[in-house]
């Protein structure tokens, strides 16, 4: 396991450390440009497409619950231990770095998510199926890399992006009541199960009841501590900043990190937490029936700010505030947080962070579920693929509460690296397709509060648009 560990690791170190950091944030930085900053200018209208797409037709997802599905696998343990393993590992400016990472993953949100909503398929069940792999087929005329980027999401998402979050809920239940890991992975398994073998439809459901809930006594919790120290949050915010930049001598007492560390922690676990131009919300965006595709990228789009900016803050401050973290301790991942919750509420916190952390793992595993069953049937639709992929995923679920962290995360790192690579050459190429879409979008919001997307506005687009999906 060393072995294996230590060559993952240098892999990333070249992927991170020289190609993936730059190319994420230029694609985003040249969408935010080129679409004239779109996540700044329809930041609202995200909120109106929001209250406005709650309900679905009859047997299919709503746009409400396909932004539900996203933001349950982006709003998991990453928001918990992911936030602390980057201030551990990168320093306090890690956080402005996760920052950065979410604001100008904005605009490529809206620009990947458009293009899975038109390019989408019909399920046969009124529901519909996307992604990049799609958008590849049809949008850049390539089944080979539609496959490619297929089976590097089935590995990252289905496999172990699923073992992570179930390593997590082990190391906070273990560390709260001493709870043997079998059983932990038993428990998880039992319950993901009927979920996962209940198909995407379930999933949303689910995921529309348990993600508001969840994400709501989360920040309520947070929020309880920052209130607490509110005196305090100027020069916390001022640390972050100064930390991210190299200056964080200057605010007192913290240990200096490198500012490339700061940096390469930060949006390695930004990408990890808000996903955005990493070409796995899209299969979250293309299962809805919606009105225009960028109505529904604009929901994914605010799916990214609510994980990152709102939820990963809420932990960054609550961490910082509440005394628990030492740049000179050991203690990274979800440990950090727990003596944080603690230092505020006292053993209540203990309680607490483990059922959050429970219900946000829950929520992730059953939201990256979603997202390569999709995937698999891009590759094959077979009902008895799918059985045995179900059985496979549940597997992963098992092995995340028995294995090693350090190499779950690793391979994490690994496996999301090569999705977001190819991911954001697609969007890069299919650039111009989207922001015809979001013209479309834009004018048609000039005279009416809902736009519709008709293809015959893009007969450039007839040939390769599958068929029946925008009648």
């Amino acid at each position: 396991m060393d072995w294996l560990n230590n060559i993952i690791s240098s892999i990333n170190g070249v992927l991170w450390g020289y190609l993936l950091v730059y190319l994420l944030l230029g694609v985003g930085v040249y969408f935010t440009v080129r679409s004239r900053f779109v996540q700044v200018r329809l930041f609202f209208q995200s909120f109106r497409e929001m209250l406005g797409g709650v309900k679905g037709g009859e047997n299919a997802i709503s746009p409400f619950q396909a932004f539900a599905t996203g933001l349950a696998s982006r709003v998991g343990t990453g928001n918990i231990a992911g936030v602390a393993v980057a201030i551990s590992l990168g320093g306090p400016g890690a956080v402005f770095w996760m920052w950065v990472t979410a604001l100008v993953g904005m605009a490529s949100s809206v620009i990947e998510c458009s293009l899975a909503q038109l390019y989408k398929v019909k399920h046969g069940d009124s529901t519909f199926r996307g992604g990049p792999a799609y958008y590849i087929q049809y949008g850049l005329g390539s089944r080979k890399w539609g496959i490619v980027f297929a089976v590097a999401l089935i590995i990252c998402f289905g496999l172990v992006f699923n073992a992570v979050q179930t390593n997590s809920i082990r190391v906070i239940v273990e560390g709260a009541y001493g709870v043997p890991s079998w059983v932990t992975a038993i428990v998880v398994t039992a319950l993901a199960a009927p979920v996962i073998f209940g198909g995407v439809r379930s999933v949303a459901v689910l995921a529309g009841v348990m993600v508001p809930i969840m994400a709501v006594a989360y920040l309520l919790m947070a929020g309880y501590a920052v209130v607490h120290h509110i005196s305090e949050l100027p020069s916390v915010l001022a640390l972050i900043v100064k930390s991210a930049f190299g200056l964080q001598e200057a605010a007192g007492g913290f240990t200096g990190f490198a500012v490339s560390q700061a940096m390469t922690m930060g949006i390695k676990r930004g990408l990890f937490s808000n996903e955005a131009g990493m070409g796995s919300a899209p299969n979250a965006a293309a299962t809805a029936t919606a009105n225009h595709p960028v109505g529904q990228a604009l929901l994914q789009m605010l799916g990214a700010f609510i994980d990152t900016i709102i939820v990963c803050t809420a932990t960054a401050v609550l961490i910082l505030v509440s005394g628990a973290y030492d740049p000179l301790a050991s203690t990274v991942g979800p440990e950090l947080t727990h003596h944080a919750l603690e230092n505020e509420v006292g053993g209540f916190g203990k309680h607490f962070l483990a059922v959050a952390i429970f219900f946000f793992g829950f929520s992730s595993i059953i939201g990256n579920y979603a997202y390569a069953e999709g995937n698999v049937e891009f590759i094959r639709r077979s009902p008895r693929v799918i059985f045995i992929f179900r059985v496979i995923v549940l597997g992963m679920v098992f092995f995340g509460a028995v294995g090693e962290a350090p190499l779950v995360w690793n391979m994490a790192d690994l496996s999301q690296a090569t999705m977001a690579l190819i991911n954001l050459v697609a969007i890069s190429l299919l650039g111009g397709v989207a922001m015809k879409l979001l013209r479309d979008y834009e004018a048609q919001l000039k005279s009416t509060k809902k736009p519709v997307f008709k293809s015959e506005r893009t007969p450039e687009l007839k040939d390769k648009l599958p068929s029946d999906s925008w009648n």
